[in-house]
């Protein structure tokens, strides 16, 4: 399924000549029929010479409502371009044609209307030269120029057959494998509930699946799906297509909004932009400029940010970065116009580098210019070491959605960085597996060296701990579970921290004490070794040695504490389960008391000691008694 939208110039006949080709009259709305012009898009559809089914968007052509037009030519295929022949070029005509090229639609055929209004050959080939004249500066330099009469109905199987041409030379849209689709009508139908309408884009939509509307609508489900009033199963990208929504109201819903499928795609408030302003734009793109933004069916506000230059030229690409006062739905690569705000007047367009950078840019900052540039030039490789750069240590699924390749260009540019180094995976096979984590080379050696500064600082205050508990470590350098798991091991075999478990360390990282510490630890294990099954409790071993020393203790495996009260010696602690877990294997049971008279201790420790090797799942309490569980291990 192709998509093509009208342009020209009020009066010029785009609503009469989609009515002659399609057989629809799009002018839909009250007001429209009346003043015999049309104010908001319409749609219809038509079949070429050789079957394909082809959507029309008729969009407005005065100038009071080239916004409502803006809405409706992302994402088509072509453009049918229609010049009244009485009356040639007009301004209209030139701002449309103007926006075509700004959003790179690089196909179109010129409908010459109103060819049954002139017998003059001499008027008509002035017309002529002029459209070629209007076109040369265009991508659409090329397009053929038709004359016909949506009245008289003339010339229209030629101009079905141009536009087969045309449409046949353009690629299909790609499945990128994430969904969306920009509405640019929301409604209802009695039996039928809510219905939204666009084009989609890089995906599949199916039916039955369930979506999201961004920004701000919660999920819906697809009920139905069509295409040119036939009802389908699956809708392709590059495809007109009518969504039938449960779970959603209407009233929740607006032009502007995406449809995608959940977690896909997120929306922003800031963009990094590489703008083209026209050449007769007036005056040069100032920083902190307002403008309109319009970017598929979503219209905002912007303040324009300058980058590398003090103001962007007429007629001069430049970059930039967007503060919009509205969320939106962006992509890399997507196009956009840029209007004043009053006089609404077309200064531009451009298209979209970076949807989500990390921060606002500061102006003259050469690194940030080179990123942009590299992304500008679009090689596959570069592109993905961008995303993955942009993003840090992230999943394989967030850096294809980023980058926002052709799914042939990601396995060769994937093993191309990977063959130099530049991309470090650090857990599972991307791209087969869209979890695995990666990170760039210099990304990786940033987060190794925070890690290590995270575990220097922690050293330097806590001398006496062994190492530095996981989830503080997690905390401190704001990383997932998954993702510190795959950092420490990637630093580990770097040979820049060991792994003790709970807990990881600089490599020469050793607890020492002090003489003094050391003399009152060797008087408190003394202590507890004279009395071994009647130690000081955790209270007095505290005042002993003081919170660290006792701490490092613990850290060091030197002590064992089994209870807030018990404290046991290492070896102690060691020899009371060994003969606790003999005991067991030997007559089944053992009780409180039975355990005291074992160890000739009190109550209050053999107490402390069943309970916490019940928690630890060795013993099993069975009313007065303690059994081993079953596959327990100590």
């Amino acid at each position: 399924m192709r998509v093509i939208a009208t342009a020209g110039h009020v009066d010029h006949g785009k609503s009469a000549l989609v009515e002659a080709l399609t057989g629809t009259h799009p002018d839909r709305l009250k007001e429209e029929q009346q003043r015999e012009m049309t104010i908001d898009l319409g749609f219809a559809y038509f079949s070429l010479p050789d079957g394909e089914l082809v959507g029309v968007v008729d969009v407005p052509g005065h100038r009071d409502f080239i916004e409502n037009m803006l809405a409706g030519v992302g994402g088509i295929d072509a453009a049918l371009l229609v010049i009244a022949a009485d009356e040639g070029v007009m301004p209209q005509t030139r701002e449309h044609l103007a926006i075509l090229d700004l959003l790179h639609v690089r196909a179109a055929v010129v409908a010459l209307n109103k060819a049954d209004l002139v017998d003059d050959p001499e008027w008509m080939a002035l017309v002529r030269q002029d459209i070629q004249r209007a076109l040369r500066p265009t991508a659409l330099a090329d397009s053929e120029i038709l004359p016909v009469s949506a009245r008289t109905r003339a010339g229209l199987p030629a101009l079905a057959a141009a536009l087969t041409r045309c449409l046949a030379a353009q690629p299909r849209r790609p499945d990128l494998g994430r969904p969306r689709l920009g509405i640019d009508r929301a409604f209802t139908l009695a039996g039928f509930g809510t219905v939204v309408t666009g084009t989609l884009l890089d995906g599949v939509l199916t039916l039955g699946e369930e979506v999201e509307i961004l920004p701000g609508v919660a999920r819906a489900r697809v009920r139905g799906l069509q295409s040119h009033h036939t009802k389908i199963e699956r809708a392709l990208p590059g495809s007109r297509v009518a969504v039938n929504l449960s779970g959603v109201n209407v009233e929740d819903l607006e032009r502007g909004m995406t449809l995608a499928h959940p977690d896909t795609y997120r929306v922003t408030r800031l963009v990094d932009v590489q703008l083209d302003p026209l050449p007769d734009a007036g005056r040069a793109l100032e920083h902190n400029q307002h403008l309109k933004l319009f970017l598929g069916t979503q219209e905002v506000l912007a303040r324009l940010r300058v980058l590398g230059a003090e103001a962007i030229t007429p007629g001069q690409p430049g970059w930039a970065q967007l503060e919009l006062k509205g969320a939106v739905v962006a992509a890399r690569d997507d196009r956009f116009i840029l209007r004043r705000p009053s006089p609404g007047t077309t200064v531009g367009g451009g298209r979209v580098v970076e949807p989500h950078p990390p921060r606002r840019h500061r102006r003259f900052e050469a690194q940030v210019i080179a990123r942009f540039e590299a992304l500008a030039a679009g090689q596959p490789a570069e592109v993905l070491l961008q995303a993955a750069s942009a993003l840090g240590l992230a999943a394989w699924r967030e850096v294809a959605e980023r980058a926002r390749l052709a799914p042939e260009h990601v396995a060769p540019a994937l093993e191309a960085l990977r063959a130099q180094g530049a991309l470090v995976i650090l857990s599972g096979d991307p791209p087969r597996d869209a979890e695995a984590l990666l990170v760039t080379q210099p990304g990786l050696a940033a987060l190794i060296s925070s890690l290590t500064r995270a575990l220097a600082d922690y050293h330097a205050a806590n001398p006496l701990r062994r190492a530095m508990p996981k989830e503080e470590v997690r905390s401190r350098l704001a990383l997932a579970p998954r993702a510190l798991a795959a950092l420490l091991g990637a630093a580990a075999a770097h040979g820049e921290v060991v792994d003790e478990g709970p807990g990881v360390r600089l490599p020469a990282h050793a607890p020492r004490f002090s003489p003094d510490e050391e003399r009152a630890v060797a008087a408190l294990v003394a202590q507890c070794a004279r009395d071994p099954y009647n130690t000081p409790s955790v209270k007095m071993c505290l005042q002993a040695v003081g919170e660290p020393v006792y701490a490092a203790l613990l850290d060091q495996g030197r002590l064992r504490q089994v209870s807030s009260e018990v404290v046991l010696l290492a070896e102690t602690y060691q020899a009371m389960v060994a003969r606790v877990r003999e005991v067991l294997q030997q007559k089944g049971t053992l009780t409180v008391a039975e355990a005291r008279d074992l160890f000739g201790s009190s109550r209050k420790y053999v107490l402390a000691l069943l309970e916490h090797l019940d928690e630890k799942g060795l013993t099993q309490r069975i009313g007065d008694e303690r059994r081993l569980r079953p596959g327990a291990k100590s």
